[in-house]
């Protein structure tokens, strides 16, 4: 019996390992070959309100400068100023050996009553001829050359008079003083120099820093759109509504005093194809020193149509031109090519390519084609924050290339 059993049992065994063989050898299963779309972060973009700056390079350069020379010839005796020190108008600067200028005074001066004497002396030999004439004691030949010595003798006085003005003027140039007020540089001539009017010996410069201009290199074409700003009065050159200007030194600091804008010169410099933006500053601690390399950043108001794209979201080809991939409403790539204005941190402004609410691909750009499906996913609140709002608009030259860098 239990043979018997064991024979059956060891039959439903065999006969479940054929089913389980049979079933595996039986026709596979079909599998699908439909590949599935690629993941992309998009950012969808709108238009708003962006503040506009343009920033440009730029050289401080003095609001005054005098070059103090020599204006008569002599020794230097003294100098009396502190070599980089304040310095005031009409304050003297050096002493010249006033001997020379002293003695042509006095010469002049003699020569001036020397002629006042003669025409004392011809004017009385006149009245007697005039008294003489009327007798025939004299003849008129005799009476019109008196005459006429007369006048020479008024002109001599009148010389004479200007040779002691030219003596006087001499003299006080023996006093070099500063025109202007500001500070003084390194004295070029020392006590004992010998200095002449002829050479126009240079002494001293003088430079006035506060205010100081701030001399701003723009591109022609830069310089074309800020001009039609000024004309249709989006940008104000005087007034309340001043068109004002930040200030970065050489450092990456930021100056603390703001400035404003003066002119644009009327002159392309044909071997850059720029032209100069002139700015001043107030300048009470002589932070900002002439000769100074410097940044400008000129406010000129609000773009309220702008349209802000992360810089992540856009390429160049080629030949330059800027393109961003764009997801359609089919969910499928598209390029676009793109008028970028400027840029600004890890942002474009976009003029033309892009319409409202478009959505551009942020991530995953190189694993997509034009024409592709995809599925996009929107990007960060960080990075879609970016791409709607800006603290400023920096406006570029040259952006046809990859790169943030500002060419002005």
């Amino acid at each position: 019996m239990n043979s018997d059993l064991l024979k059956a049992h060891r039959s439903v065994i065999a006969a479940a390992l054929a089913a389980v063989l049979l079933a595996g050898c039986g026709p596979a299963k079909p599998m699908s070959t439909a590949p599935q779309p690629t993941q992309v972060s998009v950012v969808r973009v709108h238009r708003a309100s962006v503040p506009i700056v343009t920033e440009l390079p730029g050289r401080t350069s003095p609001y005054r400068i005098a070059q103090v020379r020599a204006r008569v010839d002599g020794i230097v005796l003294t100098r009396e100023f502190e070599e980089g020190g304040q310095v005031v108008a009409g304050q003297r600067l050096f002493k010249i050996d006033p001997a020379p200028c002293v003695a042509e005074l006095n010469s002049a001066m003699a020569s001036l009553e020397k002629a006042k004497a003669n025409v004392v002396a011809i004017a009385a030999q006149v009245d007697r001829f005039k008294v003489l004439l009327a007798t025939n004691m004299v003849s008129r030949q005799n009476y019109d050359n008196a005459v006429a010595a007369q006048g020479q003798a008024v002109a001599d006085v009148a010389a004479a008079k200007a040779a002691v003005a030219l003596a006087q003027i001499n003299l006080g140039y023996t006093d070099v003083v500063s025109p202007i007020a500001g500070r003084s540089g390194v004295a070029q001539v020392t006590q004992g120099a010998y200095v002449q009017a002829s050479a126009a010996t240079l002494m001293v410069t003088v430079q006035q820093t506060d205010p100081i201009y701030v001399d701003l290199t723009q591109s022609s074409v830069e310089g074309l759109q800020l001009r039609r700003d000024v004309d249709t009065g989006r940008l104000k050159l005087e007034g309340p509504d001043q068109a004002k200007v930040a200030l970065l030194l050489e450092d990456g600091s930021q100056y603390p005093l703001p400035g404003t804008l003066e002119f644009s010169d009327i002159t392309v410099d044909q071997g850059t194809g720029s032209v100069t933006v002139r700015a001043i500053f107030p300048n009470p601690r002589s932070v900002l020193l002439p000769g100074m390399f410097v940044r400008a950043q000129i406010d000129e108001g609000f773009d309220d149509n702008a349209m802000l794209v992360p810089e992540v979201g856009v390429t160049h080809d080629p030949s330059g031109q800027a393109t961003a991939l764009v997801v359609g409403p089919d969910n499928k790539v598209e390029v676009r090519p793109l008028k970028l204005r400027s840029a600004v941190g890890d942002q474009w402004i976009v003029e033309d390519g892009l319409s409202d609410g478009d959505r551009v691909i942020v991530a995953g750009i190189q694993r997509v084609q034009p024409g592709v499906s995809v599925q996009a996913t929107e990007a960060s609140a960080e990075i879609a924050s970016k791409a709607l709002s800006g603290p400023s608009v920096i406006r570029s030259t040259s952006l046809a290339m990859p790169s943030r860098a500002i060419a002005l």
